[in-house]
């Protein structure tokens, strides 16, 4: 009998607890990706070494480096579909959610790739850097080496880009 009574004075005490966190999470100061693609959604993506290759949607230029020949600039756009589907995945990571980018380690590497976002969204433009010059990669670097990734495969299927020459070199 004790120990029923001891359940029902703390079971409300436990649910209030859970409503708080919940609440709490609400009202966190955390930025969310609207659910439907806002019509100012543009983003500029920036890699490689010294960061040569672009993608970039408000001008609608794809640069690629060529290495020993400079760099070379031709005009591509993503379908709407494209967009969307891209706009999903950065959702899915909530880019513009205050990221983890730089590791805890002593441990440099040289020659590094650079990634840098420029991503806007109803009049806010977010922008983050991933340095390549660490050993390691936090799991925040990694969701955006991933969806770096994921963009470059559906670039490299536009015939733009296959038009391109190829690069010639390398970088030591």
């Amino acid at each position: 009998m004790l120990r029923i009574f001891f359940l029902l004075m703390i079971l409300p005490i436990l649910s209030g607890c859970f409503f708080n966190v919940e609440r709490s999470n609400e009202n966190s100061n955390e930025k969310n990706m609207p659910k439907d693609m806002p019509t100012d959604f543009n983003f500029s993506l920036k890699s490689g070494i010294n960061k040569n290759n672009e993608i970039n949607t408000y001008e609608n230029t794809l640069t690629k480096d060529l290495i020993e020949d400079g760099k070379v600039t031709t005009t591509t756009t993503f379908t709407g579909e494209e967009m969307l589907d891209i706009y999903e995945k950065m959702r899915g990571i909530n880019i513009l959610a205050e990221k983890n980018l730089i590791p805890v380690t002593t441990c440099m590497q040289e020659p590094y790739e650079d990634d840098e976002w420029k991503i806007t969204i109803n009049g806010e433009t977010t922008k983050l850097l991933i340095s390549g010059k660490y050993c390691e990669s936090t799991e925040d670097a990694k969701q955006l080496i991933q969806l770096r990734n994921y963009i470059y495969s559906k670039v490299k299927r536009k015939e733009e880009y296959k038009n391109l020459p190829k690069a010639k070199g390398g970088y030591e």
